[in-house]
């Protein structure tokens, strides 16, 4: 699948305004950026691509003038442009270690995560991925049924697979998640974790005792009466792909479905929260 590489230029190079502007574009269908020194560039299959959409972008800061230009990207090799450009492994502390297969084995680690990304969120290099590791860190896991909901490389159900979980659902509505996700648990020896290739309807009647869901907010916010009736009495829910801003908005509405706020993580003004059904403890 081809995809538009978007390369937004911000003058001056406003932190907090790349950050807006990527939450618009993630809200939009745009699913991996990459920082600059002078902005960013943001990636979007191409059959989801509207230039007019770029034209309408804003952020509140009225003396950033924002540029963009685009470019198509062939469907190629990612494994080998990350391994030029852009991967390199991450390490939680002597948990986990995430690498692709051309990165050396560290044997200190506790979980070593092989992942070949087709593209780049789902290495763990943003914000949410590495929150949501840290909460899954935290889980009791043993047995459990998993649900990752838009689990891109499957990095997220492939360390719930080697802390002992049960059965593990991964649902991506993106065919180059869905396929690398599948690849990624082969190389990892994880073979109890399905992969789907749909959206939050391939739920269907499952049921979970944790579900996962790294997305984005308008998503989130659609989807969560979903994720209610997929969880099993005393289940956790743990959101993440929202910025701090938006913490009152999806609270109120994962409430609504009868859930207790938990807590919260955040990066860089990245959030992930947990909730319960009933009484976890």
């Amino acid at each position: 699948m081809n995809h538009i590489k978007a390369i937004f230029t911000l003058t001056p190079n406003i932190s907090e305004a790349s950050e807006i502007l990527i939450a618009h574009l993630g809200d939009i269908g745009y699913e991996s950026f990459v920082i600059s020194d002078s902005g960013f560039e943001a990636y979007i299959p191409e059959k989801d691509f509207y230039e007019s959409l770029l034209r309408e972008l804003s952020t509140p800061f009225t003396n950033v003038k924002i540029n963009f230009s685009y470019e198509t990207i062939p469907d190629q090799n990612w494994n080998k442009t990350w391994e030029e450009n852009f991967f390199e492994p991450i390490t939680i502390g002597n948990d986990v270690m995430i690498r692709s297969s051309f990165h050396k084995k560290n044997r200190n680690v506790k979980h070593d995560i092989v992942i070949n990304p087709k593209m780049a969120f789902g290495t763990g290099h943003h914000e949410t991925t590495e929150l949501m590791i840290k909460y899954i860190l935290e889980l009791e896991l043993e047995g459990k049924s998993i649900l990752d909901m838009g689990c891109g490389t499957g990095i997220l159900g492939i360390l719930c697979s080697k802390r002992g979980a049960g059965n593990i659902t991964g649902i991506d509505i993106e065919e180059w998640a869905y396929n690398n996700a599948i690849e990624n648990c082969k190389i990892n020896s994880v073979n109890n974790m399905t992969v789907i290739h749909g959206d939050a309807g391939k739920i269907d009647k499952k049921s979970f005792d944790i579900i996962l869901a790294n997305i984005n907010r308008n998503i989130l916010l659609k989807d969560i009466t979903k994720y209610s009736e997929a969880l099993d009495s005393k289940g956790v829910l743990i959101l993440s792909g929202f910025y701090q801003a938006d913490h009152e908005t999806v609270s109120s509405e994962v409430k609504k479905q009868g859930l207790i706020f938990i807590c919260s993580k955040s990066d860089n003004n990245w959030l992930a929260s947990s909730y319960r059904k009933e009484k976890y403890f």
